[in-house]
C-alpha cells in the first residue's frame, strides 16, 4: 500500500481497532486521552515531544499534502494534535507550512511549543548575489510563523560529507543568529551516511535528523549502520530526531506502523519522530502507539 491509498482508505475506520487490539496483546489498555510526553533533547537544553508533526509530505515548491489540505483544515488537525501533547513543529521553507503552522499556534503558549525549521542551501562556491541571506531568510521565516525565534534551524538536505566545509557561511551566519538569541539549537538533517556521520562529530551540531526505520526504506544505511551513529551522536550531547519512520510512506500496513515505531525508540537511539500526520485518525493512532510503545 502506498501513501496515497493509505492517506484515501485512511485508518478512520480502523485505528481505534488496531490500537485496542495491540494494546491488548500487549496487556496495556490506554485510555483514549493518552499524550505524548516531553523528553530531555540531548544537551541542547530543550525539551521537546517524542512526536513532532511534520509538515513536508511529497512537499516541495512551498507546498505540501499538509498544506494542501487547506488552513482551516490544517489548523484544526495541529490544534488536534497540540491537545494530545503534539507540540513540536517539523516545517521547512520549502513546504510552505510557515504560515499555517503560525495560524495554528498564534493562540497557543510559544513557551510551550518547539519550532524546528530548515534552510536549503548550496555550497559556498555556488551562492551567488541573489541568493538570499540568513539573516533575512531568519526574518522572512520569523515573520511567516509569528514568532521573534526559533528552537531548532537546520541545514536542510545534507547529501554528502564535508558539509562543514562547503557550508561554512551558513554555519557561520546560524552561530550568530544563536548567539543572538534568534535561534536556540542549529544542526543538520542528513540524506546520507557521511553526512550523517560528520553531523554525529561535530561540535557545531546541536540536532540531527536523520532516515530511520527497522526495513532500511529510504534510509542511509542498515538500520544498525544508522543506530549506532545515532547512538554515538547522543554520546555526544546530539539531540536526534529520527524521520522517514514508515519509510517515506511505504511501510504504513498496520504491523508495520507498531514495529517501526517500536524500532525508533527501543533501538533507534532517537528522542523524538517526525511524522508526516495528514488527518485526525493519522494524529491518534501514532500518539496511541507512541504512548504505549515508547514506555516499553
Amino acid at each position: 500500500m502506498n501513501r496515497r491509498n493509505f492517506i484515501r482508505t485512511g485508518i478512520a475506520g480502523v485505528a481505534g481497532l488496531s490500537i485496542a487490539g495491540s494494546a491488548v496483546a500487549e496487556g496495556l489498555m490506554l485510555p483514549a486521552s493518552a499524550t505524548v510526553d516531553k523528553v530531555k533533547f540531548g544537551e541542547t537544553g530543550l525539551f521537546v515531544s517524542r512526536v513532532a508533526m511534520g509538515t513536508g509530505s511529497v512537499g516541495g515548491g512551498h507546498e505540501s499534502n499538509q498544506t494542501r489540505l487547506g488552513m482551516d483544515t490544517f489548523v484544526k488537525m495541529a490544534r488536534h494534535a497540540y491537545d494530545r501533547g503534539i507540540k513540536f513543529y517539523d516545517t521547512a521553507d520549502s513546504y510552505g507550512s510557515l504560515p499555517f503552522v503560525g495560524e495554528a499556534i498564534k493562540t497557543l503558549p510559544r513557551e510551550d511549543i518547539t519550532l524546528l525549521t530548515k534552510i536549503w542551501t548550496q555550497e559556498d562556491s555556488a551562492k551567488n548575489k541573489d541568493t538570499e541571506t540568513v539573516p533575512a531568510f531568519l526574518d522572512r521565516c520569523r515573520k511567516e510563523v509569528g514568532s521573534d525565534y526559533f528552537d531548532i534551524v537546520l541545514l536542510h538536505c545534507m547529501m554528502q560529507g564535508n558539509w562543514s566545509q562547503t557550508r561554512k557561511s551558513y554555519i557561520d551566519a546560524l552561530s550568530k543568529a544563536k548567539q543572538d538569541g534568534i535561534v536556540k539549537a542549529v544542526g543538520v538533517s542528513c540524506h546520507s551516511y557521511d553526512a550523517l556521520r560528520e553531523a554525529a562529530e561535530s561540535p557545531w551540531v546541536d540536532v540531527i535528523m536523520a532516515r530511520i526505520n527497522p526495513f532500511e526504506s529510504r534510509m542511509d544505511g542498515t538500520p544498525n549502520a544508522i543506530k549506532e551513529m545515532l547512538g554515538k551522536a547522543q554520546q555526544n550531547g546530539k539531540g536526534v530526531i529520527g524521520m522517514k519512520i514508515f519509510g517515506e510512506g511505504t511501510r504504513v500496513k498496520d504491523d508495520e506502523r507498531e514495529q517501526s515505531i517500536k524500532f525508533a525508540f527501543t533501538e533507534g537511539n532517537v528522542h523524538s519522530i517526525t511524522l508526516g500526520m495528514e488527518s485526525i485518525a493519522h494524529i491518534d493512532d501514532a500518539v496511541e502507539r507512541v504512548a504505549r510503545l515508547s514506555k516499553q
